[in-house]
């Protein structure tokens, strides 16, 4: 029911984005401010601490706990069913609205008593402008031209452009038929009349549909660009996984059998299941050329090197057997490659030492294995040891070739020392600089930037120069302190520097992290303070290794393993889960589950560091553990607690 008193319901589906959440709630009760309104936070039964800590630092938002991911429609509909303002807001979590966001959009629907919904000028997390803030109705016709790449090669023509409205000026208010989901601002009568989001859409394509609802109920929507919000795009949902092909895919389906006539939604549907196959193939093929290709490139090369060196024993009159020839030169080469991948030689940033120590240690494993072999097989240690050196040269020399023809990822240089600026008041910088020292980051310089037009003695300049600091000083990554710096500013800084390779972080009042996105097309990123070893590539790496060939095991003596079980349903479900990733033998201790909002991610464990006092602990006991896990982490660390607990993996 609509309260006349509160002007705005501001509606947030969360679901594992804790860290984008908070920043957002806090852009949203700034923007609150002098404004009657309500904040509903929707959580799909997140397991990552949201739920903790909107209850802690936000206890006025009206917070629903699903117990399961009922989707983004439902979720939502849940909140709007209660929700009493006269205008109501979708917002995704992986937002930032500026302090006069609301205003704005509520004067502009009190002069336009017409509107039904209202969009506005979104950016991501690099300041460049999202083309999704105005949209049009996808027909058969404009589906057609965005699915097969017309409307990206054409973005401004009106026949082909017209799915995300290329041809309209970015800057100006304009008529649009469809609204983004991660902004939806409504007017509450027109959703009485129209109706609330279809649950049919688990998620994507519920936002099309309203918006093409609302219009068709005789109101109008707006792209409103004189106000403008970041929105990390990635960050709630993975764009580029296979299951968002399928899932938005499918929503377009839906869409065009709900409001299209028989034949086009029949058409329709044929080209977007054409598309769903077409896209979701080219999107597995791209994958998998991209993990593989590097390795099969470097077995096929050094095959022929080592074929070529038995040619050299040849010449010499020394033949090998054949099968060292089938299966002892692949046998060699994928041990090399083996080590070396552990030892981090596919890892990025690459480091060089890491191609000598997975060559060292592949050339231990193989002269170990080369001696048991009996004598008729032991044709020659000389030429493993050649061979090692022609693997270890293989590695320095394709790599620094890459390194001068790709260069990015390839940059033996490793991890570039970056130049910071840093914009807020001596207390917010000093704070920010203490999570800088202490993240894997390095750090040339830091410059202080006064978040006002004057600066003190100690700043490099004030904030109405950042585009000039930015270039005198090299600058390659710009942090906004937004206790002292407002979203406007932030978003209009960030807007004006978009052409520019700088990154952009934004610190939140007494937190330990640094919130920002590199890019359109990836996840947000943070920095967090580096207090772990578990979050490391290779521990990351060593930890799945670990619980998959464990898990493997397990499972080939399940027929004996079972029996020392109780549970022995339990003991087989734990097993599978840990086996495909979906768990982890060792996960952080449950009762402190809510409070290690400053520890990496960790799957959910079947055992926890804290097995000995899980029974007599407290939830610091339990917090305390979690930390020592995660500092000092390592293979041996879980090998200890599973064989110490081994019984209570049926729990």
């Amino acid at each position: 029911m609509e309260n006349k008193n509160i002007s705005i319901s501001v509606v947030v589906v969360n679901y594992n984005v804790e860290y984008f959440l908070e920043q957002c709630l806090n852009s949203v009760f700034d923007a609150l401010k002098g404004i009657e309104g309500e904040v509903f936070v929707v959580d799909n039964n997140s397991i990552d601490g949201s739920v903790a800590m909107v209850k802690e630092r936000f206890k006025e938002v009206k917070l629903i706990e699903n117990k399961d991911n009922v989707g983004f429609s439902k979720a939502n509909n849940q909140a709007m069913e209660v929700a009493k303002g006269r205008y109501i807001l979708l917002l995704n979590p992986d937002t930032v609205v500026e302090e006069d966001t609301f205003r704005k959009c509520i004067d502009f629907m009190d002069q336009h008593p017409e509107g039904g919904g209202l969009g506005v000028h979104m950016i991501d997390g690099k300041g460049n402008f999202l083309p999704e803030s105005k949209r049009g109705l996808p027909t058969p016709a404009v589906a057609f031209y965005k699915i097969f790449g017309f409307s990206r090669l054409f973005p401004k023509n009106k026949t082909f452009g017209k799915y995300h409205l290329g041809f309209l000026d970015e800057f100006e208010t304009n008529e649009v038929e469809i609204l983004s989901g991660a902004f939806m601002f409504m007017r509450k009568e027109a959703l009485d009349k129209v109706g609330l989001l279809d649950e049919a859409f688990f998620m994507y394509g519920e936002d099309i549909d309203l918006s093409y609802r609302i219009i068709k109920g005789g109101y109008k929507n707006y792209y409103f660009p004189k106000t403008q919000i970041i929105h990390y795009k990635g960050e709630s949902t993975k764009k580029s996984s296979i299951n968002y092909v399928f899932v938005f895919y499918r929503a377009m389906v839906i869409f065009a059998e709900k409001h299209f006539s028989q034949k086009n939604a029949k058409l329709f549907s044929f080209f977007i299941n054409l598309a769903i196959y077409f896209r979701a193939g080219i999107a597995i093929l791209s994958r998998f050329i991209k993990r593989i290709l590097l390795p099969v490139l470097d077995f096929s090369v050094l095959m022929i090197s080592l074929y070529y060196l038995k040619k050299l024993w040849s010449l010499e009159q020394i033949n090998f057997p054949i099968e060292v020839i089938k299966y002892a030169l692949p046998s060699y080469i994928l041990t090399w490659l083996i080590t070396n991948f552990y030892a981090g030689s596919y890892d990025f940033p690459i480091k060089v030492k890491s191609f000598f120590k997975g060559t060292f240690v592949g050339t231990i494993i193989i002269l170990v294995v080369y001696a048991l072999l009996p004598k008729d097989l032991q044709f020659s240690r000389l030429f493993i040891l050649i061979s090692a050196l022609i693997v270890l040269v293989y590695f320095l020399l394709s790599r620094t070739a890459l390194h001068y023809l790709i260069g990015q990822k390839f940059d033996l240089r490793g991890v570039k020392n970056k130049n910071f600026a840093v914009v807020g008041e001596t207390d917010e910088i000093e704070r920010v600089k203490m999570i800088l020292k202490n993240t894997p980051q390095k750090v040339n310089k830091i410059f202080s930037v006064s978040p006002y037009k004057h600066k003190s003695e100690e700043d490099s300049g004030a904030i109405n120069q950042l585009d000039q600091i930015i270039d005198i000083y090299k600058i390659d990554e710009v942090i906004f302190c937004a206790k002292n710096t407002s979203a406007e500013t932030i978003i209009h800084w960030m807007s004006k520097t978009s052409a520019s390779s700088i990154e952009f972080k934004i610190a939140q009042p007494n937190s330990t992290y640094l919130i920002g996105s590199n890019s359109i097309d990836t996840a947000g990123d943070l920095y967090l303070m580096e207090i772990d070893n578990i979050s490391s590539t290779a521990n990351r790496r060593n930890k799945r290794t670990f619980d998959f060939i464990s898990a493997f095991i397990l499972l080939l003596c399940a027929p004996l393993s079972i029996w020392f079980y109780s549970d022995k349903v339990q003991f087989l479900k734990n097993t599978w889960h840990v086996f495909i990733g979906k768990k982890t033998w060792i996960g952080y201790a449950l009762a402190a589950e809510q409070n290690h909002r400053s520890l990496p991610r960790l799957k959910q464990g079947i055992l926890t560091p804290a097995e000995e006092m899980k029974e007599k602990g407290d939830r610091s006991t339990f917090s305390k553990l979690n930390l020592i896990y995660a500092r000092n982490y390592s293979i041996l660390t879980d090998l200890k607690i599973i064989s110490k607990f081994w019984r209570n993996l049926d729990r």
